[in-house]
């Protein structure tokens, strides 16, 4: 296999609800499954959780399904960045999607204001994520206002003792076997966040296929020290 190609195979996969590991979070991907189709009967959505919940992937990922039932979305991956939008575009945008909301200042609050409004009035969805609830956010009041008029979600992160069943579940739904020994390597060896452990996973696939090998504790480790010895 050709260096070329290992770097092809080990490039992440676009985010997606479908390698995005729920645990207990059904219901916040229920919600954003509708807010990306049109169908979510409330204006906004706000999800919140710690930093590694998966917030941004699962952001990402809705605007993914928007996009792909046709829809137009806008992601804004920083909230300083909402200002320099144009207020046209925002104005014909399906779904407006900010990221980081807690770090919004005082301009990109009053735009977030206008947004929640004018979205309201035109039957569009407003999508955000923040490390906190509302209630704690440093947000004028008015603005907090908006924010109670549509759902909010904590993303809780997988506990590490339900990673080793929902690895292997992920390992099958993407059509092959990974023996506990290979999750419990990678769990001690490796990154441990979701976001890694799945692009881990997806790559070793890829991998697997290209040299029709089963993925294998060698393999896991191999990869592994391919990755240390790249960075």
């Amino acid at each position: 296999m050709t260096e070329q190609l290992v770097f092809e195979l080990a490039h992440p996969e676009p985010p997606s609800f479908a390698n995005f590991l729920p645990g207990s979070n059904h219901e916040a991907i229920e919600a954003l499954a509708r807010i990306a189709n049109g169908t979510l009967p409330e204006t906004g959505l706000v999800i919140w959780g710690a930093s590694g919940a998966g917030k941004s992937h699962l952001l990402r990922a809705t605007v993914a399904a928007c996009a792909a039932r046709g829809r137009s979305a806008l992601h804004v991956a920083e909230p300083r960045q909402l200002d320099d939008v144009d207020p046209r575009e925002l104005a014909s945008t399906s779904l407006v999607v900010v990221d980081d909301v807690d770090a919004a200042g005082d301009s990109t609050q009053a735009r977030l204001f206008t947004l929640y409004n004018a979205a309201r009035a035109g039957g569009r969805h407003v999508l955000l994520a923040s490390r906190v609830p509302p209630a704690s956010l440093h947000v004028r009041e008015d603005l907090r206002t908006r924010l109670g008029w549509g759902l909010v979600y904590e993303i809780v992160p997988l506990a590490d003792a339900d990673k080793p069943a929902a690895l292997i579940a992920y390992a099958r739904q993407r059509g092959f076997n990974l023996a506990p020994e290979v999750v419990r390597y990678l769990l001690v060896h490796g990154r441990r966040d979701m976001t890694t452990l799945l692009a881990t996973l997806a790559a070793l696939d890829r991998h697997s296929l290209a040299t029709k090998r089963a993925v294998t504790v060698a393999m896991l480790r191999a990869w592994l020290q391919r990755e240390i010895d790249v960075d």
